[in-house]
């Protein structure tokens, strides 16, 4: 008896350490939460002294983890953005070189394009996209015409959709085609519409719609399929979860509950049911019990739109673009620096900051660096990990710098403190737009990002120099067909027109 208890009492210690390693090594649940034209300053804890919009949920995410002070989405609008986050690699390499898709357009993500999904999927994640998809697909058409325009009448609603989120990597999908202002007005579930569009609605542009759809519905349905998602999931297999919301964007439409819950109006009522959303998500994944090894991402896919009614919002005292120049659209960092917090309780700490420069189509690397894995060959190839970030370590790249672009195509070079903008103007919607800017102005701009986050002095003329190192790398990252170290790539077109403004 005295030998077998201390036997018995190391099997235990041996099981007990066997448990606690299987859960180490268990890949993380990856849960990334894309608002859709949510500024930088509309979460009040990064914009605490100009910002007027409670956000609780939010804010609780940012005690519970990291916040990330310098990360961008890299387009200043809506489908590039999306295209970056879910391969690695940016849009402009692709025939999209300017401006958005619309409800009825083509795929933009190739067939033999891995996605972080797909990448995930075979590396046995369960994956489900909710929301907005913005990418993309094949609607099913009753004859060989594929009509243009947002009102096509020649839809079969009973066919199959393809070439949509379960076409690229996803095992689910629940959600509308693209944004809530476009048409078709009507939920698609996997690959099969969700009723017909029969009836004719307009939420800004007018067209086919599902009789009950409602686009005020639309929010809180995206809550619900999320958590469904969520709490279906079990622990012995690892899920990752694109939850893309279509709020604040227009049509703003706040529910009932939540109409005159803000003191700025509707614009204000529309972003706090969107932080209670990400509140009703991340309780999800607490009551189903992943909250320790769920990476949980809250993001947004540009800055805040003028049609928020920005002037108005400002002279109540609220700045959606926080200490930032411009907004959604532009070249400036309003339109792309966007909300970034990380909530990983087994790695990161809370309460914890990172001022590192990351964007957000590094998803793909850090998805794999979590699991052990590597990017393969034609994938990814703009895509850096953060993980060390997440540590509180530096990041280790072989990118030098971060590649922005606005709604018009306009580019702009990110590199340690310095940024340089091939655009006189903004690039985008702020004035002055290209067409308006003053004549004798600079042909480009050039900022210390450091000294001055708000862009207000350009240093192109006095730092030529610095300029002309930022354009040379911008063009090798361009020309190269990747900005990673890696196997040569190509991008999806011979030309690509870096300076937009020049006439």
């Amino acid at each position: 008896e005295p030998i077998m208890k201390p036997l018995l009492n190391l099997a235990l210690h041996l099981t007990l350490l066997s448990v606690l390693g299987a859960q180490d090594a268990s890949n993380p649940n990856v849960v990334f939460i894309l608002a859709d034209d949510f500024g930088y300053g509309d979460a009040q804890c990064l914009n605490p002294e100009r910002g007027k919009i409670a956000t609780p949920a939010i804010d609780k995410l940012a005690e519970q983890g990291m916040t990330f002070t310098d990360a961008h989405s890299t387009s200043s609008v809506c489908t590039p953005t999306r295209y970056a986050i879910l391969t690695g690699r940016y849009n402009w390499r692709t025939h999209l070189q300017k401006s958005v898709l619309y409800g009825f357009g083509e795929p933009l993500i190739a067939k033999d394009r891995l996605t972080v999904a797909g990448f995930l999927k075979q590396q046995g994640y369960t994956t489900g996209a909710i929301g907005k998809w913005h990418l993309g697909l094949d609607m099913p058409f009753t004859d060989d015409t594929r009509t243009k325009g947002h009102h096509p009448k020649n839809i079969d609603w009973k066919g199959k959709v393809k070439n949509g989120p379960v076409d690229r990597g996803f095992d689910y999908f629940h959600g509308i085609s693209a944004s809530l202002d476009m048409t078709p007005y009507i939920y698609i579930e996997n690959d099969r519409f969700v009723g017909e569009a029969t009836a004719t609605k307009a939420f800004h542009r007018k067209g086919p719609a599902e009789p009950d759809f409602e686009a005020i519905d639309v929010l809180p349905m995206i809550g619900k399929k999320a958590v469904e998602f969520i709490s279906q999931q079990k622990a012995s297999k690892p899920f990752f979860a694109y939850v893309a919301f279509t709020s604040p964007h227009t049509p703003i439409l706040p529910s009932k509950e939540w109409q005159g819950k803000s003191p700025l109006g509707k614009y204000g009522d529309f972003v706090m049911q969107t932080d209670a959303i990400v509140g009703d998500i991340v309780q999800a994944i607490d009551d189903a019990g992943f909250s320790e090894n769920t990476l949980v991402v809250f993001t947004t896919d540009n800055g805040c739109s003028n049609a928020a009614g920005i002037d108005e919002l400002e002279k109540k005292g609220h700045y959606p673009s926080a200490h930032l120049r411009g907004s959604k659209a532009d070249l400036w960092d309003g339109g792309h620096r966007v909300p970034f917090i990380a909530r990983w309780p087994k790695v990161i700490q809370p309460k914890s900051t990172s001022d590192q420069l990351i964007c957000q189509a590094d998803l793909m690397a850090t998805c794999a660096d979590l699991i052990g894995a590597k990017v393969p060959d034609g994938a990814g190839e703009d895509s850096v990990s953060f993980k060390a970030a997440l540590r509180g370590e530096p990041i280790i790249s072989s990118r030098v710098g971060v590649i922005h672009h606005s709604i018009d195509g306009c580019f702009a070079y990110r590199q340690g403190k310095w940024k340089l903008l091939l655009a006189r103007g903004s690039g985008g919607w702020t004035a002055p737009r290209e067409n308006k800017v003053p004549a004798g102005s600079p042909e480009a701009q050039l900022y210390d990002m450091e000294a001055d986050p708000g862009e207000t002095t350009n240093l192109y003329a006095s730092k030529p120099e610095i300029a002309a190192k930022l354009l040379a790398q911008l063009t090798s990252d361009i020309e190269r067909g990747r900005s990673t170290e890696g196997s040569p790539a190509k991008n999806d077109i011979d030309k690509i027109v870096l300076w937009k403004s020049k006439k």
